[in-house]
């Protein structure tokens, strides 16, 4: 094709071969276009390294358009600086890496360049980007770009957009640098580590100026739009974004004043400001081109029944996370007749929810989560919203048999009814036009339902159900749905665990808390993509499966509380990635495997929550300049999240762990066993963990010095073992121990200094070992008590092996005779005594059986405990 154009069209002076598939080589082959003056190859996937096979001889080339294109290395400025006429340069969306070389002032025609949605880094050449008089449009967003932003950049006049956001520049914002560029219709600052304060009044003479956006990265960063008082703008904003900027900080977190001048706002986002007072529901009656209004997370109060003003154009209203009380508006609907996305979440919201909301026919996503909404919920919501995508109801007082009806979902992703008092059976009948082929996600969690899982639930395109802590019974039933996230724990579930179920792709298995029986089946040696596993609190028996020692990807293992015998396989060593181990309160047996050193120290991140939260519209406005820009939505990824959670002992309390700690979280428990041995010096090799608990088993010798390495624990619990020797006073560095226990053993010698974390902790840690003494003990130490394994006295030769063994054995039992019927005749003549024998034998038999109940916590009402914060 090069070729024939090569020999007909010489002349040529554009040419636009973009979205095709063409090797760097192309690039050559346009030398054969001399006069060319506009050359687009985007989304070519160019690959290789730019001009490597040499730079054409292109002199009067204008616009360049490489982007999206897999081109990597540095920028290759000194080749692009023999395009002397080059105007326009986009080579966005490539994987150039690097500083931008200060070179590029050579360029000197330049009017618009983009490097956006690279891996470039350094900070800004002082004589690079200030030279360039003619700029007129500069996107560097998205790269690694840190530093200070370089103070000449105001002497570029003619720049009308300025895109910087998501990078890592520092320091203070200066008002003059803005002040001076009075061409400014775009500018975005986002997502950057920006600190002190910025006037906005800085914009005040920028006529021009439509779109403005700062979201901050940096909680030092305040933007403030008072001073100097009485300031008039002289622009109308159509996007205006304000976001985590601790606006107004010293004049009380107040609302722009500025606002009321602007009538031409589509976007307004003010979220994350801790901004006070009521909802300015003026705005909509302000701005009629209103679409987009998000004042999530501030500090809003006023009652929900307001003078709504009526606005057709308003698809997205977020006032989430504020002080909201009272009821929803009956005739909500007739003032946002075509909301798309509505968020109420988070606010002191009462009553039920009204049936007018059903009628609004174009609504894609609801969240009227954590309020205290009561009553059912509208049938109208469930059966005529034929758009509605995602639905939120999680954490209110609602009620009803919701599932029981004739199902019907329509396009529903997505169902969040979780934490409220639903109850009554899931329903197993539909009506005649009813699908299920939209819903991927069910959560039904800690509400009342009860009876049997319907067959449904595993032959539609379910990727997550959780049906925690509820009432459900029976056996959970087989079908063809391959679920990514299946909880079902705290429920009554019985049986063996089906081995017929499609659990091949599964990454988070919650099962615990049930009444299963049987052994763990042969198909979990199939969970390769396995990251959690909970079948804890239930009646399982057997062995611990070798094959479990296979799920490469595993990072938690909850067998704890079951019936599990023999011993710890070691191939549990192989599981590299875990962080979490419970095998506690089983019958497990023999000696802790030395190999376990190698667990607990995850490399990678595995627990980020799933975003579900589709949504038809991504763009409200669109910067029409040579760059086209769109506005994305800012701050919705992480409304409908599905999160795992875990429950874990730690420092004494079960505790429920979710979402993003659970990437941070580390631990051991093997406690309430019958393992026996002596502890592995290995286990000190585990500096990541938080948790170790190897409490209530028989194991014997010395607490390994080597426990001193262990710089993150939080909480190590050895008691009730048999551990001897003394407690090492390297422990004293354990500077996060929060919790520590070592009682009842038969440990000895002086305690560790009472120092540190050491000065934290009472006589409880150490209680039952009588020949521990010091601090914070009663028993003081003296020369004798501390010395653990006393010598012989010297000039002593007689060895016990030297003895008369016939003569030992036959003083020994005489002895014990004498006294056991001495003993006896007391007990036989002395009521007083044989009462006091009887009691003392009934007090041990009771503390036989208290001891293993120790082992045992009622977990079933942990999930409201509150989450703790590790480091």
């Amino acid at each position: 094709m090069v070729m024939l154009l090569k020999c007909t069209m010489s002349s040529l002076k554009r040419l636009n071969l973009g979205s095709n598939n063409f090797s760097e080589d192309i690039m050559v082959s346009m030398a054969s276009f001399p006069s060319l003056r506009s050359l687009s190859l985007e989304s070519s996937n160019l690959g290789g390294t730019l001009f490597a096979n040499g730079v054409p001889n292109l002199p009067y080339l204008e616009v360049l358009l490489l982007n999206k294109n897999n081109i990597s290395g540095k920028l290759p400025m000194e080749a692009l600086t023999s395009f002397h006429h080059l105007k326009v340069l986009d080579l966005s969306g490539n994987n150039f890496v690097g500083s931008i070389p200060s070179t590029i002032k050579l360029l000197s025609s330049l009017e618009v360049v983009s490097f956006a949605k690279n891996k470039l880094h350094g900070t800004l050449p002082d004589h690079g980007f200030c030279q360039l008089k003619n700029l007129q449009e500069l996107d560097l967003s998205d790269n690694m770009f840190y530093g200070n932003l370089q103070e000449c950049f105001n002497t570029l006049s003619s720049l009308k957009f300025f895109d910087i956001s998501s990078n890592r520049f520092t320091g203070v914002l200066s008002p003059s640098l803005i002040a001076n560029l009075t061409s400014l219709e775009y500018i975005d600052v986002s997502h950057n580590k920006f600190d002190g304060s910025f006037s906005f009044s800085s914009f005040s003479n920028h006529t021009k100026l439509e779109v403005v956006e700062f979201i901050s990265d940096n909680d030092n960063f305040n933007v403030e739009t008072e001073e100097p008082v009485g300031w008039t703008p002289m622009f109308q904003l159509v996007v205006l974004v304000l976001s985590n900027c601790n606006m107004n900080r010293q004049k009380g977190s107040v609302l722009p004043s500025f606002l009321v001048n602007q009538h031409k706002l589509q976007v307004l986002d003010m979220s994350h400001n801790s901004v006070q007072g009521n909802v300015p529901y003026w705005l909509m009656k302000n701005n009629t081109k209103l679409e987009l209004l998000n004042l999530r997370n501030n500090s809003f109060s006023n009652n929900f029944p307001m003078p709504f003003y009526r606005n057709p154009n308003i698809w997205w209203l977020d006032l989430s996370g504020n002080l909201l009380t009272d009821v929803i508006p009956e005739d909500i609907q007739k003032f946002l007749p075509y909301l798309t996305h509505l968020n109420l979440s988070r606010n002191s919201l009462e009553g039920a929810i009204p049936c007018s909301v059903g009628d609004m026919w174009q609504l894609w996503t609801l969240d009227l989560s954590r309020n205290q909404l009561s009553g059912e919920i509208p049938i109208g919501l469930l059966t005529n919203l034929s758009q509605l995508s995602v639905l939120e109801l999680s954490m209110n007082r609602l009620h009803g048999e919701v599932l029981s009806r004739n199902l019907s979902f329509g396009n529903i992703e997505s169902i969040h009814l979780d934490s409220n008092n639903f109850s009554g059976k899931i329903g197993n009948t539909f009506n005649k036009t009813s699908t299920f082929f939209e819903l991927t996600v069910l959560d039904i969690s800690n509400n009342l339902f009860t009876g049997l899982v319907p067959q449904w639930i595993s032959n539609i395109t379910l990727n997550e159900f959780a049906a925690r802590n509820n009432m459900l019974e029976g056996q959970f039933p087989c079908g063809i749905t391959s679920f990514l996230f299946l909880d079902i724990s705290q429920n009554y579930f019985s049986g063996p665990i089906p081995s017929c179920l499609n659990l091949e792709i599964v990454e988070h298995l919650h099962l615990g808390s049930n009444r299963f029986t049987g052994s763990i089946p042969d198909s979990f040696r199939k969970l390769f993509s396995i990251l959690t596993l909970d079948i804890g609190n239930n009646r399982f028996s057997g062995t611990i499966p070798e094959f479990l020692g296979e799920l490469s990807n595993l990072r938690i293992l909850q067998l704890r509380n079951n019936k599990f015998s023999g011993s710890i396989p070691k191939q549990l060593c192989q599981l590299t990635s875990v962080s979490l181990i419970d095998l506690s309160s089983n019958s497990l047996s023999g000696q802790i495997p030395h190999c376990l050193r190698k667990i607990a120290q995850p490399t990678y991140e595995a627990f980020i929550p799933n975003s579900y939260s589709s949504y038809p519209r991504d763009s409200f406005y669109n910067y029409k300049g040579v760059l086209n820009k769109e506005f994305v939505i800012h701050d919705y990824d992480d409304m409908f999240q599905t999160q795992d959670e875990v429950e874990f002992t730690t420092k004494t309390l079960p505790l429920l762990y979710k979402g993003g700690i659970l990437n941070i979280m580390s631990g051991i428990d093997l406690s309430c066993n019958k393992l026996n041995g002596v502890i592995p010096e290995e286990l000190g090799l585990l500096t990541h963990i938080h948790v170790l608990n190897l409490s209530h088993n028989r194991l014997t010798g010395p607490i390994p010095a080597k426990f001193s390495n262990l710089a993150s624990i939080e909480s190590l619990d050895l008691s009730f073992n048999n551990l001897s020797g003394n407690v090492p006073s390297d422990l004293i560095k354990l500077n996060s121990l929060a919790v520590f226990n070592v009682s009842f053993n038969n440990l000895s010698g002086r305690l560790p200094e009472t120092k540190a974390q050491f000065g934290t902790f009472s006589k409880e840690s150490y209680e039952g070992n009588p020949l521990l003494c010091g601090p914070p003990l009663e028993k003081k130490c003296t020369k004798g008590t501390e010395e653990t394994h006393p010598s012989n006295e010297q000039g002593n030769d007689e060895k016990w092996y030297d003895m008369d063994m016939t003569s030992f054995y036959g003083s020994s039992g005489s002895t014990w005779f004498v006294f056991v019927l001495g003993f006896a005749t007391i007990l036989w003549v002395n009521p007083f005594w044989r009462r006091r024998w009887l009691d003392l034998v009934e007090e041990r038999e009771q503390d036989a059986i208290r001891i293993p109940r120790l082992c045992f916590s009622a977990r079933k009402n942990a999930t409201n405990r509150e989450t703790p914060l590790t480091t």
